[in-house]
């Protein structure tokens, strides 16, 4: 059932958010300063291709400030965007029943695209 979902995903804005997280990736890891924000990118990038089977769950021994920091520069550098776009698509898709589990996988990358740092993702 996760395959089926995962493939449906593409089509309904799975396939423009994570080419999205790769063009920022990308953008990012130019500088050195900003290596650790493309790689973060690059493994939301991934998730967001294929969420279903895949579990978000804030890390226990985050490092604290550094987390905190590194968000707040993630929000400013372009995390507060790739956020918006998933809740477009979330309500979107929420409007109709069928789209409701999709519209769940967005609001789920919503909000780990607005805070990533301190969050593992784990496959079920």
């Amino acid at each position: 059932m996760n395959l089926l979902g995962n493939i449906i995903w593409l089509i309904f804005g799975g396939l423009v958010t994570a080419v999205e997280y790769f063009i920022s990736s990308v953008i990012l890891m130019v500088t050195i300063i900003g290596i650790p924000f493309g790689l973060q990118s690059i493994k939301l990038g991934v998730l967001a291709l294929w969420p279903f089977g895949q579990d978000v769950r804030r890390r226990e021994t985050a490092s604290g400030c550094l987390s905190l920091f590194m968000n707040v520069l993630w929000i400013l550098i372009g995390g507060i965007w790739i956020s918006l776009t998933h809740l477009a698509f979330g309500v979107l898709l929420a409007i109709t029943i069928i789209g409701l589990p999709f519209a769940r996988q967005h609001f789920k990358l919503a909000q780990l695209a607005f805070i990533p740092f301190g969050y593992d993702v784990q496959i079920r």
